[in-house]
C-alpha cells in the first residue's frame, strides 16, 4: 500500500501493526487466526488502561480492529484465505466519538491571553479562528497569506522518520482559500514583518505538533480550563460557526470537508435545538401568511 498511501498514513498503519497486532498474532499463521483468538484480542484492547487509568478511545479501537480486518480481506482476495474471521468475530469501537471536547470563544480567549510566546499565540489563534488542520498550519508560508485577507491552504506538513515532507492536501476539497478576520490578518502580517530574512517559500512556524500539544495541556491546566487536544480547536471553530448560524455547506467549504455529509456526520450533535428553531420559524411564517390572507371587512 506504500505506493498508494501518503507516508503519514503508512506510518500510522505501521505503528498499529507493530504495537497492536504483531505482539498478539505475530507468531501465528494467518490461516490459524480464528474468531476465538480475535475475540480474546479484542477483549484485551477493550479492557486496557494506561498509567492514568484511561482506556483506548472508541474511535481508536475501531481503527485498530479495522486494520486487522483489512489484512484479512487482503488475504481473502489474494492468498486464498477462505473467510475473514474478523467479520464473524464482530467489530469493536465506534466510527465517530459520541462526545467532542471543545472550547467556547470565551474559553479560548482566556487560553490565548495566557500564552507568553508570540509565535505560539499566533499559531493557536490561526487554528481557532480558521479551523485548519495542524499539518496545514505548519505548512504555511508568507506566500500563502494573500492581500485579500485570505489564506491559501494548498499543502500539508508532516515529519516521518526525521524527514520533513510537504504533502498534497488530505482531499481535493482540502485545497482551499479561506477568508480571515481583519485582526488575524494584521497579526499575521506583523509577525511576518519581524521574521528577519524570511522568504516567500519559508515556513512561518517551525515548532512541532507535539510542542503545540504540550503547550495547550500545560496552559489549560494552569488556568483551570478543561483539557482538549490541538485538533479540538478545529472542532471548536466549527462549533463557533454553528452557533453563529452558518450553514453546513458553508462550514464544510471552510473546513475542507469532501462533502456536507462529513460535516453533518461530525457535528450533527452540535445542532440539538436547530430542529426546534426550524419549527418555530415555520410557525411564524404560517402566521404571517394567514395574516396577509385575512381581508378587512367592509363597514356597511
Amino acid at each position: 500500500m506504500s505506493h498508494r498511501l501518503k507516508p503519514t498514513t503508512m506510518e500510522n498503519k505501521r505503528f498499529i501493526i507493530k504495537g497492536k497486532l504483531l505482539p498478539y498474532f505475530g507468531n501465528l499463521k494467518v490461516c490459524d487466526i480464528d474468531t476465538i483468538k480475535i475475540r480474546k484480542w479484542q477483549n484485551e484492547l477493550i479492557s486496557y488502561r494506561d498509567e492514568a487509568g484511561n482506556p483506548f478511545s472508541q474511535t481508536y479501537l475501531k481503527t485498530v480492529n479495522n486494520q486487522l480486518s483489512a489484512i484479512m480481506n487482503y488475504a481473502v482476495a489474494h492468498y486464498q484465505l477462505s473467510i475473514n474471521p474478523c467479520r464473524a468475530a464482530g467489530s469493536i469501537g465506534k466510527s465517530k466519538a459520541e462526545e467532542m471536547n471543545i472550547w467556547t470563544q470565551k474559553q479560548y480567549e482566556l487560553f490565548s491571553n495566557a500564552i507568553q510566546k508570540s509565535a505560539l499565540k499566533l499559531a493557536f489563534d490561526v487554528l481557532f479562528y480558521t479551523g485548519m488542520r495542524v499539518g496545514e498550519l505548519l505548512a504555511l508560508t508568507p506566500a500563502d497569506i494573500l492581500p485579500s485577507k485570505r489564506i491559501d491552504i494548498n499543502k500539508n506538513y508532516a515529519k516521518v522518520n526525521g524527514e520533513e515532507l510537504f504533502l498534497e492536501p488530505k482531499t481535493p476539497k482540502a485545497k482551499r482559500c479561506i477568508s480571515i478576520p481583519d485582526f488575524l490578518y494584521d497579526d499575521i502580517r506583523e509577525y511576518i514583518s519581524k521574521l528577519y530574512g524570511i522568504e516567500n517559500g519559508d515556513r512561518l512556524f517551525y515548532f512541532t505538533k507535539s510542542a503545540l500539544d504540550k503547550e495547550i495541556k500545560c496552559i489549560a491546566a494552569k488556568i483551570g480550563l478543561p483539557a482538549i487536544r490541538v485538533h479540538d480547536l478545529r472542532h471548536s471553530h466549527a462549533s463557533l460557526l454553528i452557533e453563529m448560524g452558518f450553514s453546513p455547506l458553508e462550514i464544510a467549504n471552510r473546513l475542507g470537508h469532501e462533502s456536507v455529509k462529513t460535516t453533518l456526520d461530525t457535528y450533527s450533535h452540535l445542532y440539538p435545538d436547530k430542529d426546534l428553531q426550524l419549527a418555530n420559524r415555520l410557525n411564524q411564517y404560517r402566521r404571517s401568511i394567514q395574516a396577509g390572507m385575512e381581508e378587512p371587512k367592509e363597514t356597511p
